[in-house]
């Protein structure tokens, strides 16, 4: 079961992140003690150089002053003094040949170098050079220059504390990033797991949505960072799931509600005419009134296919130049002698010509179905005004008032609603979809309907739909 838990773990985001952080940090480490560790072997090999410099001028000046044999004599007390482990000095004629040293007992596994020696005689000075003894660790800078025309210098000087201070230094460094690197993980498993804490909250409250837990949201814990962000589309998604799922399941209700009712009138037409009535006439009463509730049933269902289409972005919209205006003339003409039949005095304040760009077909059933309804729920002798108003070239306003029954205060902020019916809409025919369909054309075209209404004095709807 533990190893079990390792191998899951290993496959955990939290897990490779701490990986990577703590192969960066290692990685940045050994770099860095790359670029220390050259600065400071640099800093002694100059050192050492300037040393060995110092020495060749000392030699160089004793040389004319003295004599050579003066400086065989401080050459050999000046190893004594360091310690013969330390220093040495071979003095070379020109042609490489050994010809003065100091005690070389301890340094016999240095020889001359030939090609240092053919360097030097070819101009280029001092010449450096670093040896590594076989069976030593300590490394020893070699310096080959002239103290005169016909003598050359060899002069070692062993790097003991040069080396011991690496060796210590390396010996620090790996022990302090063994530490470093496991200090490092744990740190970084624990912000791995810090971060994606948010992460591991919509994990678990998706989860528990799938087990049914529909009503579960991803705790926001108000810091403003990406995992709040995330929490927060995360459950503005989940309040529009579950707004739709409550709207399907109560358009699944209303469906079934208004299905019922001309279906049940097509059998109940159905089976009189077959028990009582068997004539011509009654089959011919019988198809059509099949036919007026088909095409009711029709009319619905292809209302809510529009609406569910538009709400969608599934049926793309026409989008072009029309005259708004024109298009309640228009209607005005068509409901006209609908309203002259019920007794409504239908009036309109609209302009010359109003520019808008939409989709004149979604406009010309928007314009027609607060029409219909506006006369519909109107009273006899009563009024429904049109008004239009273009603005300053940025929304384009349209105002259907009537002097209808109104809408109550209880009903106003379900009327949208798809099949939502008022008590006194009940008495009238209709499905409950033109406002919904309504709504869902201005919104389809960037714009909104608001309503305001007085039980008793009537409605104002009021569409704003922007200019583009």
């Amino acid at each position: 079961m533990f190893f079990g838990k390792l191998i899951s773990i290993r496959h955990t985001l939290a897990f490779r992140l701490t990986v990577w952080y703590a192969a960066v940090f290692t990685l940045s480490s050994c770099v860095a003690f790359l670029f220390f560790y050259l600065l400071i072997t640099s800093v002694f090999r100059d050192r050492t150089d300037q040393e060995l410099a110092e020495q060749v001028n000392r030699f160089s000046t004793l040389l004319a002053v003295q004599g050579i044999d003066s400086v065989k004599r401080v050459a050999v007390l000046e190893a004594q003094a360091a310690g013969e482990k330390k220093i040495f000095f071979r003095f070379l004629h020109r042609s490489g040949v050994v010809f003065s040293s100091s005690n070389m007992s301890y340094w016999h596994h240095i020889p001359v170098d030939r090609a240092a020696v053919e360097r030097l005689l070819g101009g280029e000075r001092p010449v450096m050079e670093t040896i590594t003894i076989s069976g030593r660790k300590q490394k020893v800078r070699v310096l080959y220059d002239f103290i005169s025309p016909s003598i050359i210098l060899q002069l070692g000087l062993a790097q003991e504390h040069y080396t011991r201070f690496i060796e210590a230094f390396k010996r620090i460094f790996i022990g302090t990033m063994a530490f470093l690197i496991l200090l490092s993980a744990l740190i970084g498993w624990f912000m791995a797991r810090r971060a994606l804490s948010g992460v591991a909250a919509v994990t678990r409250t998706a989860r528990n949505i799938t087990e049914g837990a529909f009503e579960k949201r991803v705790p926001v814990k108000s810091r403003g960072d990406e995992i709040d962000q995330l929490a927060v589309t995360f459950n503005r998604m989940l309040d529009r799931i579950e707004s739709l799922v409550s709207g399907i399941k109560e358009m699944s209700d209303n469906i079934a509600h208004d299905l019922k009712s001309p279906i049940t009138r097509i059998r109940g037409l159905a089976e009189v005419t077959l028990t009582t009535d068997r004539s011509l006439e009654g089959y011919e009463k019988l198809a059509a009134s099949t036919i007026e509730e088909c095409d009711r049933l029709l009319d619905m269902i292809n209302t809510m296919l529009l609406i569910s289409k538009t709400e969608a972005g599934a049926g793309s919209l026409t989008i072009e130049q029309m005259d708004m205006a024109a298009v309640i003339r228009n209607a005005l003409d068509l409901f006209q002698a609908i309203a002259e039949d019920k007794g409504v005095t239908l009036d309109a304040d609209i302009p010359e010509h109003c520019i808008l760009y939409g989709d004149i077909r979604m406009i010309q059933r928007l314009v027609a179905n607060l029409l219909d309804n506006a006369i519909k729920y109107t009273p006899s002798s009563g009024r429904v005004s049109l008004s239009l108003a273009c603005g300053d070239g940025q929304m384009v306003t349209l105002s259907v008032a009537d002097s209808g029954v109104g809408i109550s205060a209880r009903d106003l902020p379900h009327i949208f609603e798809r099949f939502y019916r008022c008590d006194q809409s009940r008495s009238e025919a209709g499905t409950g979809l033109g406002l919904s369909l309504a709504r869902t054309i201005a919104e389809a075209h960037g714009g909104r309907i608001d309503v305001e209404s007085t039980p008793g004095q009537g409605s104002v709807f009021t569409v704003r739909l922007p200019y583009r």
